[in-house]
C-alpha cells in the first residue's frame, strides 16, 4: 500500500521554513499476525516539537534527519490481524505526520466511546488540557479567590487554563497578541485581557489589570512576560513554567530578566514541569474535563488545517500566532 509521510529534511535555524520538511511517498508492508493498519484522521502540531528539531540532549530525544516526524495523532483501524484492535476502532498514538502506517499496537490506546468529537483527545481532553489542569492544580496549587496571570492565553494550553481558573473562582488576567483574540477571551468571561503587541510597557499594563497583584503565573512565553510577572507577583506567589515559546526559535542565548532578585524578595516558588511525568492523574483529569465539556462549562477552541501537506504550515503558524485554541491538521 502507498502512503505519505513528512520527514525532517534539515534542522531549522531560527523560525522553521518549508525547506525543513519533505513530503514523501512510502510503501507499507502487508500486515502480519498481531498487527493492524491505521489511517490517520487527525494529527497535532505543538510548540515542544521545535525543541526536538535541535540535535541536543533534552527530556525527549531529538527528531532524526531523514525520518518521519512524530506527534500526537488519532487514527482508524482499517485492516487488522490483532484481536485487541478491530477494524473500525479509533486509536491514539504518537505516529502523526503520516497518512497511514502498520503497527503491532505498542504505545497505542483505544479511544473510549463518547459523544464528544474525537479531535478533542488531541486538545482539551489530551496533552494540552492535561497540561493546563496539571499546572494549575498540581504545580501552582491555585486556590479560590486568587488572581491568575496567563501568557499565550488564547493557545491550546492557555485557553484551557483561563477557563479552569474561572471555574475555580479565580480572577483571570490574560495576555494575547491580537485584538481579535482578546475579544474572544473576554467573551469567555476572562476578567482582563492585555494585547501585549499594543502596549508600551507590559509590566505597567499588568499592574493596571491586577492592582492587587498576581498570585499565580502560568508561564507559556518567557522573556518580557516573565519579567512583567515577577514585577507584579504577590509575596509567596507561584509560577508554573510550562513553556517559553518566545525563545524557541532564538539563534543566540536570550539575556535573562534584570529583576530576578524579586524571586528572593517576594519569596516566590517557580517550578517547571513536563506533563508526561504526571500522566498517572490523567483518568482523574478526563473524568472532570469530559463533564465540563458536555455541560459547556469549558469550550474547546480549535484551529484546523486540511490535509497532510498543510502540516508544516500549521506548525509554523504556531510561532506566528495563527492559532486560537488547539492547532490541528485534519487528514481525511
Amino acid at each position: 500500500m502507498q502512503a505519505q509521510q513528512i520527514l525532517l529534511d534539515s534542522r531549522p535555524d531560527g523560525l522553521p521554513t518549508h525547506a525543513n520538511f519533505k513530503l514523501v511517498p512510502v510503501s507499507l508492508p502487508a500486515i502480519q499476525m498481531g498487527e493492524f493498519l491505521v489511517k490517520n484522521l487527525w494529527m497535532s502540531v505543538d510548540p515542544y516539537m521545535r525543541g526536538r528539531m535541535v540535535d541536543r540532549e533534552s527530556y525527549i530525544a531529538p527528531f532524526v534527519l531523514g525520518e518521519a516526524l512524530e506527534g500526537g495523532s488519532i487514527g482508524e483501524v482499517i485492516e487488522s490481524r490483532h484481536s485487541s484492535f478491530p477494524v473500525g476502532a479509533k486509536v491514539t498514538s504518537m505516529l502523526g505526520w503520516r497518512s497511514h502506517y502498520v503497527t503491532d499496537g505498542s504505545d497505542h490506546t483505544l479511544l473510549p466511546e463518547t459523544p464528544l468529537s474525537e479531535s478533542h483527545f488531541l486538545g482539551v481532553l489530551g496533552m494540552p488540557g492535561m497540561t493546563a489542569w496539571t499546572g494549575l492544580n498540581r504545580i501552582a496549587e491555585l486556590k479560590e479567590g486568587e488572581t491568575l496571570f496567563v501568557s499565550a492565553a488564547s493557545g491550546a494550553v492557555g485557553s484551557v487554563a483561563c477557563q479552569l481558573a474561572q471555574l475555580m473562582g479565580c480572577k483571570v488576567i490574560a495576555s494575547v497578541g491580537s485584538d481579535e483574540k482578546a475579544t474572544h477571551l473576554k467573551s469567555l468571561g476572562v476578567d482582563a485581557v492585555i494585547n501585549y503587541k499594543t502596549v508600551d510597557n507590559l509590566s505597567a499594563a499588568l499592574q493596571v489589570a491586577a492592582p492587587q497583584g498576581v498570585d499565580v503565573y502560568f508561564e507559556n512565553v518567557g522573556g518580557e512576560h516573565f519579567a512583567a510577572a515577577l514585577d507584579n507577583m504577590n509575596d509567596h506567589g507561584r509560577i508554573a513554567v510550562c513553556g517559553m515559546i518566545a525563545q524557541y526559535n532564538d539563534t543566540a542565548p536570550t539575556p535573562g530578566p534584570s529583576n530576578l532578585a524579586l524571586i528572593i524578595m517576594k519569596k516566590l516558588k517557580i517550578e517547571g514541569f513536563i506533563v508526561f511525568e504526571h500522566w498517572a492523574h490523567y483518568p482523574e483529569f478526563t473524568q472532570q474535563m469530559a463533564q465540563w465539556l458536555s455541560t459547556g462549562a469549558v469550550k474547546a477552541e480549535q484551529t484546523i488545517y486540511e490535509g497532510l501537506a498543510s502540516a508544516p504550515d500549521a506548525f509554523i503558524g504556531l510561532f506566528e500566532g495563527k492559532n486560537r485554541g488547539k492547532m490541528l491538521v485534519k487528514l481525511s
